[in-house]
């Protein structure tokens, strides 16, 4: 996980926060280029990456305070489309944060 804790350089790139409770919370997101997104939360929560995706509970778990690399799928002909991540409370709310990364 070294690597990916290398900032990328590009401040377009910035990390984003947002809140979630038992409704989804999604960031403004950002335009395609990294291949991952580093994502962390303060409560056990459900997570979805990728363009206009909204988390649910068959999204991917993630445990509070845990940072979590999940690969940015990149559609063909992306361009400037604009991917995001969103999370959902599994039983509190809280905030996710999200920085993208790149090899």
């Amino acid at each position: 996980m070294g690597a990916a804790l290398n900032p990328c350089t590009d401040a377009s790139f910035s990390a984003q926060t947002v809140a979630y409770t038992g409704t989804a919370g999604s960031t403004t997101g950002w335009n395609y280029g990294p291949n991952k997104v580093l994502v962390w939360a303060t409560t056990d929560c459900y997570v979805a990456v990728g363009n206009g995706v909204t988390a649910t509970t068959a999204a991917t778990p993630i445990p509070s305070y845990t940072p979590v690399e999940i690969m940015v799928p990149q559609p063909p002909g992306a361009g400037a489309t604009i991917w995001r991540v969103s999370a959902i409370q599994v039983s509190a709310g809280g905030s996710v944060y999200a920085k993208p990364m790149s090899d």
